[in-house]
Parts: structure tokens; C-alpha cells; sequence
């Protein structure tokens, strides 16, 4: 029979084609995890189809609501730490105005600071609202994506919730709005609906509240301030923080620049615009005497550490327990004015000036358990114990100390720094550094001069040559990161900026920031970052508050170390007032430039409390010197903050055991002598005292020998300011002064303890 099986063609000759290989026949390996072309098509396709699906049904489910209940909103109940109601707020201040009423170039001005595009863009802008998404993920802060239309939809229509729904219903009506309404009329509930601080809702409200006058007299720079406004109330209001207005002026120029360049603005009339002042704030009915302060100072806290958004807080409902307990924040009030109010007289022109600002932390647990704002939040806006605008003087210096301690720094001649290293007090000695003279060579208070002296005679009398070499002993860059790790923010002024002077107290911290550096030494060197806020509720759900973490801001040897010599100051220097406490204490007495603020800052084991009296000029909110007021020549921290200090402290821990201080010291501070030793000005040649090396100092082996002496009272009563001295004239880096618009001759001679 013949073969049947088919005949096999050569591939490699006779004339056919030849069986051709399969090329995408299976694929084997690697290639098996991958998805072919036609699937990852497939998936695009229908990823699109669901969005465009998805954007259609929400189109068309989403309608344009009625108006939301902000007019209405509920208000904010805030709570001694009792359990007692401290105060309310949320009535909402509110008047609408037509577009017309607004005029052209304010309507410009708020376009330039939120939405340059308006009028010719879509109703949302996807591409920034990623762009927005993206930055608040990577760190770079809460950005808004929003436009005009979709901000105007959140304040109008919807609430001020960050969630995914309340988003996407944003999104959708906005659009829907966009097509149904015109641009004019969304920009005008836009300028009604928007919050602008001081309880001012609409563009109306605010001109009434910022500038006295209806929004149709506004000026295009007085515009650009309220659009200005618009980005973050409390973050530009540069009358409740003063420390804002670095800020709020940047964010002014930005609005103004705007205006340019989208050709509103000529260049000529940008030129001729100033920054208008806005007038002071008047604080609600409610918000009267401390518990504005209070009220704000929580609002602050609660938006600063993001435990609430500002529209959220603003949106009402919440009930917040604060720290502050009303036992103690009434002894603070009674304290301040018999010390102080109660002194003033009218027919002293100083005695105008006088403000107060006071902060009481429990060093075990970070609660603020008393704040001191003002004589009353209705006359005086401005907190006095959160402001941050004040230089904190000599109660700086127990930092540079701590400081000193926690990094093993040494003299210029090599030797450890202890509070028996001796160093030269004579007044304007020229600071080293490493052989070389820095051109910092600050004048002891009223120019007395102290020859060599210990540090410990040198913190009780607050001697600036001392300070001023150790500073640059330790490096001001490790003065600065210890004294951010005990709880000075970062951003505080000058803290960054200035050298060796950083070490006198040229820095701005606030009231309530040097309370959370003196707990944290009270607490034996570990910072517990304080709180304000006890618990929050809406609704029955308690709000998360953040972790406060315990960190080691100086080993506690350091910290104790520091305490120890504090303690000299209260027991025979500069703060002797704060025995009035009748509790074991320690503290340091502080001046700044020009006697413009006096500070006491201490702490006993169980409470540790800062008070400054400050002198302003209630008319143009410049500061001013203090000399006279109460009937004093000078106001020294050993004088009224002192005295407040120890009323308040006896009677916040009246009831409670005394305790002492249980210290752990520095090797080589065990002899330190707990009394003051020495004259009140040593020569620098007397044959008793320790020769010095090119520094100005040395290290004592025990206690200065000899008999020690009380120090006298404190310094001779001047009459007037002092005269300045000759200004020096700086050789290196080091400036002889912070580098701000003080007076550069007078600034070293007037600090003072």
C-alpha cells in the first residue's frame, strides 16, 4: 500500500515556502508575569469608562444644596479643668453686601491673593488640587487646591469637615454651580461667606472690624490686607500676635505683586502703597477680662498641633476642656494686680504703658494650670503671655549654663565649666574666642565692674561679662540647640540670627515658652512638651489629642546642676523677692534692652512659672521703656515679677507639702557654695582672688576662701536711663548685639537681671 503520511517540506530548499515558526507561540519565564498589551488597553479603557461614569452619575446625583447652617453656627464651650464653664464663643458677625458695594480693585486685590484665574477658568482646577494632595503627603505643609468656586460651595453650601465626601460633593457642585450661575455672582458670596478673622464673616464684617468703615470705603491696600487675611486669620492677624507681622507683611506683598502682574495695579501706584495698619481689635461680649486670653490661647493650640482645623473649630459644637484650673488662674489675677494694677496712676504717662503676661506649667505633667493675658481681653487684645515679640533678658542665661553642663564645654584655657569656674566680671571686657577678640563686649548692668568671681556669684548677680564669654566658651550654635530641646521654638527671633549675644537674651521667646524651658529644668532635664487641653468632644466623640512624648532635652545632672545655682539667685541674689513663696525655689531675675521688660522665671519642685511686666504703648502699640512706673525709678525682674511670682506660687500650692529639691549634680559642683561669696566688686588685681588666664577664667578647686558677704540690696537707683557707652567696634563674626532695630549703643549697658 502506498505511504499516506503527508511528505515533509525542506525549509532549506526546493522551491516552497517552508513551515514557518510560530514566534509568539507560549510565553515562558519572566514574560509570563507580564500583562499583554491588549489587557493593560483593556484595563486603561475601563479605569476611563469608570471615571467618566462615575463623574456623570455624581453630576447628576449631586445637586445644589440650600444653604448650610454657618449663619447659625453653634458655639464652642470651653472648661475650667473642673469641669466648670470658662466661656463660649461661635456668635457669628455677619452683614452681606451687593459686588457692587465692593469696590474694583479690593475685588482684584482678593482674586490676586486666591485665585488669579477666576473669571476665566474652570470651576475646579484638578491639577492643583493634586498638586495640593501631593504637598500636604510629602510634608510640605496643608495647601489649598480649592478655587474661588469651590471654597465658595465649602462655606456656603457645605461644612468645613476634611472628608472624602464632603470633597467630591464640593467638586460636583461647584461644577453644577459654575454652569447655572455667573462668575459676578459666586465672587460675591465668596466675599460674604469667607471668614476673616475676629469673628468677622463677609468682606463687610471685616472692614468693620479691621478698619472701622464699610467695605465700599476700603482702600486697594486696605483690600489686600483682608485678602490677605483670607489664607489663615490667626496666622496674619498681626494685632492678637504681633509675632505675625514678618508674615502677614509677605503675604501682603504677595497679594499687592499679584495685582501687577495680572495688570490691575500699575507699578507706580504698587510703589506709593504702604501697609495699613489695622485698627485693635474689640473682643466679644463674653470674651471679656481673662477669658479672651484663655479662649484664644486654646484656639492656638488646638490649630497649631492640628488637633482641629480653624474652619472646623470655627464650625462650632465642640466642648473643650482646658489645664487651666480656676483656683489658680484666679490667685494669678489676684497676684498681678495688687503687685502691679493696683499700683498705677493715672497721672504717671509710664504707667500707661504697663502690661503683664504670666504662664504657670505642672512640670510632671505639661499642664498649663494658669495663664496670665493682659488686665483685660476687651482693653488689651494682645496675650501677653503667648506674644512673642519681648527680649527675655538674663532669664536666658541658666540655658547657656544647662548648656554648658550637657556638652562638657570648657573654658578657652581649657578647664571644665562649673559653677566654681571663675571667670572676670570687669565690666565691658572684650569676649575671645580661641585667642582672638570677638568685638562683644557687653557692659555689666550700671557698668559695675566684679573682677574675678565665680559662676555661681555671677548667676545670683546676673554679672553680662560672664555670660558673654561662656557663650562663646559653650558655641552659640549648641547654646541655641539646647535651648530649643528645653522648649524655645525654632522660628523664635533672633534665636537664629544672633551670635554671641544670643547668650544675654536678645531672643523673643514668649511668656509661656520660657515656662516650658524652666518646667522641663524643674523636671529634672526631660521635656514633656506642655498642653492646654485636657479632652475634646462633638457630639459625645472625643476628639484625638496627639502623643506628648517624653524626650531628655539635657541629662538630668545638667539640669540639676542649673537648679542648683537658681537656686543662689532667690536665696541671696538678684530674685531674693521669691522667698515669699515660702517653698525651696529656684530662678533668675531678667531685663531687657532699655528696661522696655522685666521677667522672673522660676520653679519650685511641683510649679514652675514665668511673669514679665512689659511696657507698650496702648495708642501706637510701640514698646517702651518702664523707668517710673508704679512710683519705681526702675522696673527690675527682682521687683514686680518677682513679687507676682511668689504671691501667686504661695497661693497655687497652699495646701499642698513642701518639698525640696532632690538633685543629682555635675562632677566637680558638689562644693559650690550655696551663698553668694565675694564683694560686690572685686578688683581685678586684689591678692586673694585667682589669677585668670586669657579668657577671664579658672576653676577653683573648693568655695572661694574667705569669708563670703551677703550682696547688697541690688544696684544704686538711677534717676533716668543711664548714659550709653562707647560702642565697640566688632572684629570677627560675633555682632556686640542681636542684630534688630534696637539701639546698639545703649543695649549692652542696659540689660540687667
Amino acid at each position: 500500500m502506498p505511504d499516506k503520511r503527508p511528505t515533509r517540506r525542506s525549509t532549506t530548499s526546493g522551491g516552497g515556502r517552508g513551515v514557518q515558526p510560530n514566534m509568539s507561540g507560549p510565553r515562558t519565564g519572566w514574560r509570563r508575569a507580564l500583562p499583554t498589551w491588549r489587557a493593560v488597553l483593556g484595563a486603561v479603557l475601563l479605569f476611563l469608562l469608570l471615571v467618566v461614569g462615575g463623574m456623570i452619575t455624581g453630576y447628576l446625583l449631586v445637586g445644589i444644596p440650600p444653604a448650610n447652617s454657618a449663619a447659625k453656627a453653634q458655639s464652642n464651650v470651653y472648661l475650667y479643668s473642673d469641669g466648670s464653664e470658662l466661656a463660649r464663643d461661635g456668635e457669628v458677625n455677619r452683614q452681606n453686601v451687593t459686588l457692587s458695594q465692593v469696590p474694583k480693585s479690593v475685588q482684584q486685590a482678593v482674586l490676586a491673593a486666591e485665585d488669579r484665574d477666576f473669571y476665566s477658568e474652570s470651576a475646579v482646577d484638578p491639577a492643583a488640587m493634586l498638586r495640593a494632595a501631593w504637598n500636604t503627603v510629602t510634608g510640605k505643609g496643608k495647601q489649598s487646591g480649592s478655587t474661588i468656586t469651590q471654597q465658595y460651595v465649602k462655606n456656603y453650601y457645605l461644612g468645613q469637615e476634611q472628608t472624602v465626601t464632603r470633597k467630591a460633593k464640593e467638586f460636583f457642585i461647584a461644577i453644577k454651580l459654575d454652569r447655572e450661575v455667573s462668575k459676578d455672582s459666586i465672587l460675591e458670596g465668596y466675599l460674604n461667606s469667607s471668614y476673616y478673622g475676629r469673628n468677622a464673616y463677609g468682606i463687610q464684617a471685616a472692614a468693620r472690624s479691621y478698619y472701622g468703615r464699610d467695605a465700599e470705603q476700603l482702600t486697594t491696600a486696605q483690600g489686600a490686607y483682608l485678602a490677605t487675611l483670607l489664607n489663615a486669620p490667626s496666622a496674619y492677624d498681626i494685632t492678637a500676635h504681633p509675632g505675625n507681622r514678618p508674615r502677614a507683611l509677605a503675604r501682603w506683598n504677595y497679594v499687592v505683586d499679584g495685582m501687577v502682574t495680572k495688570k490691575w495695579l500699575g507699578p507706580a501706584e504698587r510703589e506709593a502703597l504702604r501697609f495699613p495698619e489695622p485698627k485693635p481689635a474689640k473682643a466679644s461680649p463674653g470674651l471679656t477680662g481673662q477669658r479672651g486670653y484663655l479662649v484664644e490661647a486654646v484656639k492656638d493650640y488646638l490649630t497649631d498641633h492640628q488637633i482641629l482645623e480653624e474652619d472646623t473649630l470655627r464650625g462650632g459644637g465642640y466642648r473643650i476642656t482646658t489645664t487651666i484650673s480656676r483656683k489658680r488662674q484666679n490667685a494669678f489675677v489676684k497676684a498681678v494686680n495688687t503687685r502691679v494694677m493696683d499700683r498705677l496712676d493715672d497721672s504717671r504717662k509710664v504707667d500707661r504703658y504697663v502690661r503683664a503676661g504670666g504662664a504657670s506649667i505642672d512640670p510632671a505633667t505639661g499642664r498649663v494650670v494658669a495663664l496670665y493675658g493682659g488686665v483685660d481681653y476687651a482693653r488689651q487684645y494682645v496675650n501677653g503671655a503667648t506674644r512673642a515679640d519681648y527680649q527675655v533678658g538674663s532669664t536666658f542665661k541658666p540655658i547657656v549654663f544647662a548648656s554648658a553642663v550637657q556638652n562638657g564645654s570648657t573654658t578657652q584655657d581649657g578647664a571644665p565649666i562649673t559653677p566654681n569656674t571663675v571667670y572676670d566680671g570687669t565690666n565691658k571686657r572684650m569676649t575671645i574666642d580661641h585667642g582672638r577678640p570677638t568685638g562683644f563686649a557687653p557692659a555689666n548692668e550700671d557698668d559695675r565692674s566684679y573682677g574675678p568671681i565665680t559662676v555661681t556669684e555671677a548667676t545670683d548677680k546676673s554679672v553680662n561679662a560672664v555670660y558673654a564669654q561662656m557663650g562663646i566658651d559653650v558655641g552659640p550654635g549648641k547654646v541655641k540647640t539646647t535651648a530649643v530641646s528645653l522648649g524655645i521654638p525654632t522660628d523664635t527671633p533672633s534665636l537664629a540670627s544672633s551670635q554671641g549675644a544670643v547668650s544675654l537674651g536678645t531672643a523673643t521667646p514668649s511668656v509661656l515658652s520660657m515656662t516650658q524651658v524652666y518646667a522641663t529644668l524643674a523636671h529634672h532635664g526631660t521635656h514633656r512638651p506642655y498642653t492646654l487641653v485636657d479632652k475634646v468632644t462633638r457630639n459625645e466623640e472625643a476628639v484625638d489629642l496627639p502623643e506628648r512624648e517624653e524626650s531628655t532635652a539635657v541629662p538630668r545632672t545638667a539640669a540639676d546642676t542649673t537648679t542648683s545655682i537658681l537656686r543662689g539667685v532667690v536665696d541671696g541674689g538678684t530674685g531674693t523677692a521669691a522667698r515669699g513663696a515660702g517653698r525651696p525655689a529656684a530662678g533668675k531675675t531678667g531685663t531687657a534692652e532699655n528696661d522696655k521688660a522685666a521677667w522672673f522665671a522660676g520653679y519650685t519642685p511641683d510649679l514652675a512659672t514665668v511673669v514679665a511686666v512689659l511696657g507698650q504703648n496702648p495708642d501706637s502699640a510701640a514698646q517702651e521703656p518702664l523707668y517710673g512706673a508704679g512710683g519705681l525709678s526702675r522696673v527690675n525682674g527682682g521687683d514686680y515679677p518677682a513679687q507676682i511670682w511668689a504671691d501667686y506660687t504661695a497661693a497655687a500650692l497652699n495646701g499642698k507639702p513642701v518639698r525640696d529639691f532632690d538633685l543629682q549634680l555635675e562632677k566637680g559642683a558638689e562644693s559650690a557654695s550655696p551663698e553668694p561669696s565675694g564683694s560686690d566688686s572685686a578688683s581685678p588685681g586684689a591678692s586673694d582672688s585667682p589669677s585668670t588666664g586669657p579668657s577671664g577664667s579658672s576653676t577653683l578647686p573648693g568655695p572661694p576662701t574667705g569669708a563670703p558677704t551677703q550682696p547688697t540690696a541690688g544696684p544704686p537707683t538711677p534717676t533716668g536711663p543711664p548714659e550709653p557707652p562707647a560702642p565697640t567696634e566688632p572684629t570677627n563674626d560675633f555682632p556686640t548685639v542681636a542684630p534688630q532695630a534696637y539701639d546698639l549703643e545703649r543695649l549692652p549697658t542696659e540689660w540687667g537681671g
